[in-house]
């Protein structure tokens, strides 16, 4: 299976879960589109994964700051080819953007999706959420300005709603 065909599979499993179905159907009608839709060559708009990484134990979420969007965000990016699915996507760039090996994909799939306008396209994020394991020490990337861990009562003063909104409904899966 390509990562276009586990993309679409995840996107239609993702259907009928609330507030999310017509974005859902708008990345599908874009993967129908593009067959290219996955990669950021696709001018029209790509799909992209993230991960928020989060340590439920202590209450509390690692953001990064942007180094080109200048924004406090979750772990994520582009798809690269070595990518089979969308969760190997965004636990890849959770490990290389949070410097944390072990991190483990929370389990029942993405936790949100989110569409978004960046400098490149826009994005089609597939947002997933990563639990560090006990004791995990961070390591900033090239990608980030600044890595911190924030309590998930301080997310709403330094992120946007987009960011709120998936540590929302991270915290109301745990």
């Amino acid at each position: 299976m390509s990562l276009y065909d586990d993309a679409v599979l995840v996107l239609k499993q993702y259907e009928g879960q609330g507030d999310q179905d017509e974005l859902s159907r708008l990345y599908l009608d874009h993967l129908a589109a593009h067959p290219d839709g996955m990669w950021k060559a696709c001018r029209d708009g790509h799909v992209t994964a993230s991960a928020l990484v989060i340590d439920p134990e202590r209450g509390r979420v690692l953001l990064t700051l942007h180094r080109k969007l200048r924004m406090w965000l979750q772990m994520g990016g582009h798809c690269e080819p070595v990518d089979a699915t969308l969760a190997e996507a965004a636990l890849r760039e959770g490990r290389e953007e949070s410097g944390i090996s072990g991190l483990t994909l929370l389990p029942g799939g993405p936790v949100r999706l989110d569409r978004h306008l960046t400098p490149c396209a826009w994005h089609l994020d597939v947002q997933y959420a990563a639990l560090a394991p006990a004791g995990a020490v961070e390591a900033i990337s090239d990608e980030s300005l600044d890595l911190r861990w924030f309590p998930y009562a301080e997310v709403a003063s330094v992120a946007d709603d987009s960011v709120v909104r998936l540590v929302e409904a991270t915290r109301a899966r745990l």
